[in-house]
């Protein structure tokens, strides 16, 4: 582990986002006490749907920041015909999902955000990905093993679906995961985490 003068942070649940941080070999503390309540204005453009969570959840952070902290706050959805698809709440969700991502390329932009008290830095990215024909047997054989209901588009790369079905990705593996790590190296020796 690289030591670091700074405390870092990361305000996430999502065990993927912990498996890429941790892929950095940077120590840090899971804080997912938020206050931040996520919903999307009208109009807004589907690229900039992980822009406003990703710094929503910074500043919906449950208390002030120390001088010596950074917080890392991140969103990742699935763009599909100028659509955002979101998490499944059902499996018919998450099949419809899946009967929608079916023999078409899509988009997954991931936004994240580090601060300190006295700075913050956005940076974003895309990853487009296509998946195969997938039919009702095998989407159903998905769903029904890896219950993928935490997860944008209804899918996670890592999964049995990313090694069956997809099979070209333009732009970071990781970023399809959740976490755009190249990126985030680059804030934290930016930031002075490293």
């Amino acid at each position: 582990m690289q030591k670091c003068s700074k405390r870092i942070i990361l305000g996430s649940g999502s065990p993927r986002r912990r498996e890429l941080l941790g892929g950095l070999d940077v120590e840090f503390l899971v804080d997912t006490g938020n206050t931040f309540e996520e919903s999307v204005p009208a109009g807004v453009a589907p690229e900039e749907v992980p822009v406003l969570m990703a710094q929503g959840k910074s500043h919906g952070f449950h208390r002030a920041l120390e001088p010596d902290e950074v917080l890392i706050t991140a969103d990742t959805v699935v763009v599909l015909d100028g659509q955002v698809l979101g998490k499944p709440h059902s499996r018919e969700q998450a099949v419809e999902m899946l009967h929608e991502l079916s023999g078409k390329t899509h988009k997954v932009v991931s936004a994240v955000v580090f601060r300190t008290i006295d700075r913050e830095k956005c940076v974003t990215d895309e990853t487009m990905v296509h998946v195969s024909q997938l039919d009702e047997g095998e989407i159903s054989l998905y769903i029904d093993r890896y219950k993928p209901f935490d997860k944008a588009g209804g899918y996670g790369v890592q999964e049995w679906l990313g090694y069956a079905a997809i099979g070209h990705i333009e732009g970071s593996f990781y970023n399809v995961m959740g976490l755009p790590v190249h990126l985030v190296y680059g804030l934290l020796k930016e930031f002075g985490c490293i």
